[in-house]
């Protein structure tokens, strides 16, 4: 196998895009029962064929198949592992001004000892092994979100006694899976963090030391646990990207806090190729917090927001992307937006035609600042 790692692309997304009307109608139509499995997978492919070649009308890169045989971005691992169980978690969601949607995703709560059981990026794998125009790349969600997002007492402490007991088995989880991806052949995988600003979010710390928890040395745990996943992928020659936000749902956001908390731990004990980070608003801080990042690892800044449908002033772009290179060198920088269009299956509320404009205007500013 080769060693050879994808080079960094100047303009890139996170991966999941907004699901067409008619997938969300044939989604709908299989829940109700009104077509067959083969039918709604007739229908992903479909779908997933037209997004890639909007991908490649735009330029972006690398390919994803949009996450469009997810629910959320992280249910074909909790559909594919035992240990979960059908109840959801309560998440307080933030929203500007009176947009606040209630948490109707697909989440389950942990609810006895994790074992991988079944495949849970194959198909994606596959699919875009055989119809992607170009390199693409598959997401896997990330330990810190299940420590975070799954974890209730009365639920999950007889299996876990607290969220710290659990990060080995998630990180025996996901190590099975990328075992199985590089055997696929696949060359570039994702890791989607974004529950690591829970450790800057000062509710969450209260949570966590309430639990008897100490926050930063279950932030440690996390880190050294991807650390040994993508180390191994690297050794492999993957190209291995993260990404951290703060949590994307409907145009709303679960974390808050920048990245000054936990910049030195996270960037520093993790050696991914790039690091994807949320920066479209003043709740990611500054760019000062990148100078931890490594010398070779590119930063993507997610500078153009999905959470609406105001399209960025261009010169703005180009003049923070001016303000990060303070830090960083141009050449170890990147464009992207701050986070998927749907990292849940409803996606964020704006049009097709708003996220093709997004999607436009990183590459094209990207091709003004790197040529």
């Amino acid at each position: 196998m080769s060693n050879q790692r994808t080079a960094p692309t100047r303009a890139t997304h996170v991966g999941s895009l907004l699901r067409p009307a008619e997938l969300l109608r044939a989604r709908q139509d299989h829940a109700a029962g009104r077509i067959d499995a083969q039918t709604l997978t007739a229908a992903e492919d479909t779908a997933i064929q037209v997004i890639l070649d909007v991908q490649r009308d735009s330029g972006i890169g690398p390919y994803t198949d949009g996450e469009y045989r997810r629910n959320d971005f992280m249910s074909q691992l909790t559909g594919g592992t035992d240990g979960f169980v059908a109840q959801a978690p309560t998440l307080d969601w933030n929203a500007a001004g009176d947009e606040r949607h209630p948490d109707d995703a697909i989440l389950n709560l942990i609810g006895g000892k994790l074992l991988h059981r079944d495949r849970f990026a194959e198909r994606e794998a596959t699919f875009l092994a055989r119809h992607a125009p170009g390199p693409f790349k598959v997401t896997i969600p990330e330990v810190t979100n299940f420590v975070v997002a799954n974890w209730q007492a009365g639920v999950s402490d007889e299996a876990y006694p607290t969220r710290a007991d659990l990060v080995d088995d998630l990180a025996a989880v996901l190590q099975s899976e990328v075992e199985a991806l590089v055997r696929d052949g696949v060359r570039h995988i994702q890791i989607d963090a974004p529950c690591f600003t829970s450790f800057v979010n000062d509710k969450l710390i209260a949570v966590f030391e309430a639990e008897g928890l100490d926050p930063r040395d279950l932030l440690r745990r996390c880190v050294e646990a991807d650390a040994r996943i993508v180390a191994g992928l690297r050794e492999q020659g993957v190209t291995v990207g993260m990404h951290i936000c703060r949590g994307n749902y409907r145009g709303q956001w679960f974390n808050e806090g920048t990245y000054d908390g936990i910049a030195e731990d996270v960037f520093g004990g993790i050696p991914v190729d790039h690091w994807l980070l949320e920066y479209d608003t003043d709740r990611a801080g500054s760019f000062a917090p990148i100078r931890h990042v490594p010398a070779g690892t590119t930063v993507v800044l997610g500078l153009v927001t999905t959470k609406t449908g105001a399209l960025e002033n261009p010169d703005d772009l180009v003049r923070r992307i001016d303000e990060a290179s303070r830090h960083l060198p141009l050449d170890a920088l990147a464009l992207s937006p701050q986070c998927g269009f749907a990292s849940e299956v409803q996606g964020n509320p704006l049009t097709w035609d708003d996220q093709r404009r997004k999607l436009d205007l990183v590459v094209s500013t990207a091709q003004r600042v790197w040529g």
